[in-house]
């Protein structure tokens, strides 16, 4: 499998909220835009994750012929960084995104033919959002363990920690408590919520995952700035994100799916499949939030993802 980009480059984005600071999109596209195949549009999840985790979505190209744009939001990867921003709810919020994602599919010149769009966690809360303005030439969405808001996923998580030792259990609640997330046993619980909820094989982390951890040490501001200190614990702008009210608004087929113990729990999800209208729901038993990844489940994740984009079927 070949996943060398056939093109790559840079789009420059003007950013309302700072709009004397000179901001660019990085990407890469697997694949011919021209042939005549609807490409693909990924977006990772985060915030501030970039896109190599989301790789296994490029071997549809080579697999299917389906092309493949991969991106990293503005303030992560290759992309513009903004750590002098951090915390700023003016520009850490979906406009911005929204924002970018129409920027990165004009300059592309998308639009003209159509195309899909994969969001994945945060990159679906995106996709959901943007979807509900019924953008010019979206064919089909694929929400990839995306909630419908975050109150519904955090209760989720909460769900899922609280099954954990008790002296781990009592180190996240004091942490929430007193807004410090230094110690060394919230520390240990956050890593154990990685291995059971997003990446459940060994060893932990698999390199593509391994890239996206070191983005977020080097480079925190995207994940402080709209989630928080961890996975365990909301404190950023998304923290009453909610695409509820809108999602009745997409009117393109929809694929959802999430996995057995993915960290997006299926309460989290099912708000999407009660108000979409033309809606499916898979989930993958044994997986966790990044099943994509996962040994086999990454080659079920692009044969599903392929039915749904060709026949809007499952496989």
């Amino acid at each position: 499998m070949d996943l060398t980009p056939t093109k790559q480059g840079k789009v420059p984005i003007k950013i309302p909220a700072i709009p004397d600071t000179e901001c660019f999109t990085s990407y890469k596209v697997f694949g011919d835009l021209s042939r005549g195949t609807l490409p693909l549009l990924a977006l990772h999840g985060g915030p501030g994750s970039a896109h190599e985790y989301m790789i296994t979505f490029a071997n549809l190209w080579d697999r299917y012929g389906i092309p493949v744009v991969l991106y990293d939001q503005v303030g992560c990867g290759a992309s513009t960084h903004l750590k002098q921003f951090e915390g700023d709810p003016a520009v850490w919020n979906e406009s911005t995104f929204m924002l970018e994602l129409d920027n990165v599919i004009d300059h592309l010149e998308l639009r003209k033919t159509g195309f899909n769009v994969l969001g994945h966690s945060w990159g679906g809360m995106l996709a959901a959002a943007w979807a509900s303005t019924h953008p010019k030439g979206l064919n089909r969405l694929i929400l990839a363990s995306s909630p419908a808001h975050v109150h519904t996923y955090m209760a989720g998580v909460k769900s899922l920690y609280e099954q954990f030792p008790p002296d781990l259990v009592k180190a996240i609640e004091e942490a929430q408590r007193t807004g410090d997330y230094s110690s060394a046993k919230y520390k240990e619980a956050a890593l154990l919520f990685l291995e059971r909820h997003y990446y459940r094989l060994k060893p932990f982390p698999p390199p593509e995952l391994e890239k996206r951890m070191e983005y977020q040490a080097n480079n925190p501001t995207p994940y402080r700035s709209m989630f928080g200190p961890s996975a365990l614990t909301c404190t950023g702008t998304l923290k009453d994100w909610s695409c509820v009210s809108r999602v009745p608004k997409i009117n393109v087929p929809t694929l959802l799916y999430n996995a057995e113990f993915d960290s997006t729990t299926d309460a989290a999800v099912a708000p999407l499949f009660e108000l979409i209208p033309r809606v499916r729901w898979i989930s993958f038993p044994g997986g966790g939030h990044m099943c994509h990844l996962e040994g086999e489940l990454r080659d079920k994740v692009l044969k599903a993802v392929h039915g749904f984009l060709v026949a809007g079927k499952t496989e």
